[in-house]
């Protein structure tokens, strides 16, 4: 991405943590992480709470190195993700949302296989204009969703769903004391955002 489409997704960035602070149940659970990639997989914002959460500068040139991205991912919730210990209960399972417009450009099986390592909670992957659905199936399984378009209000509606989806998973986790696992526990998609099956 490029141009307008990634000033749309800064403005998303910026329009999910702002809302997201308005939840009171997401602002005391809520911790927020931004990995980015394009010709290299880069950490842009560590796993943060929500309230000290700010979004990064977001660029994309080059290639697509996903497989290094996924990588990226799992190692860092291998890091930053609490696991149950006699003394401390474990973090709540992460939720991932991936976009991307391109293809992988690098080891992309070698990086998937790091992600599935690890355990997630919902996976959701979204692809924008011509991006493989094929592909981000293996990531995500039944969780992809697709967007034709990477105008504004496309990236838009996206991004106010992934708000939905978090703030949806911190009260529903908190009642129920279990991890939100698919897209069929999460809200529905908006129109603009079609659900691939």
């Amino acid at each position: 991405m490029s141009g307008e489409p990634i000033q749309q997704v800064k403005n998303g960035v910026q329009m999910l943590v702002s809302a997201l602070r308005q939840d009171p149940q997401a602002l005391e659970t809520a911790y927020l992480s931004v990995i980015t990639f394009d010709s290299s997989a880069r950490e842009a914002v560590p796993l943060t709470d929500l309230p000290s959460f700010q979004a990064p500068d977001i660029n994309a040139t080059g290639t697509t190195a996903m497989g290094e991205a996924l990588a990226l991912v799992a190692n860092c919730a291998k890091r930053d993700v609490k696991t149950a210990t006699a003394g401390q209960k474990a973090d709540w399972r992460p939720m991932v949302f991936l976009m991307t417009d391109g293809s992988p450009t690098d080891d992309f099986e070698k990086g998937l296989a790091r992600f599935k390592s690890e355990k997630w909670g919902a996976v959701v992957a979204c692809a924008v204009d011509s991006a493989d659905t094929g592909l981000l199936q293996k990531i995500a399984g039944e969780a992809v969703v697709k967007l034709d378009t990477s105008d504004s209000s496309a990236l838009s509606a996206f991004f106010k769903w992934v708000t939905a989806s978090i703030s949806f998973s911190s009260q529903s986790v908190q009642k129920t004391g279990k991890d939100v696992e698919g897209l069929n526990q999460l809200p529905p998609p908006p129109p603009e955002i079609q659900v691939v099956v």
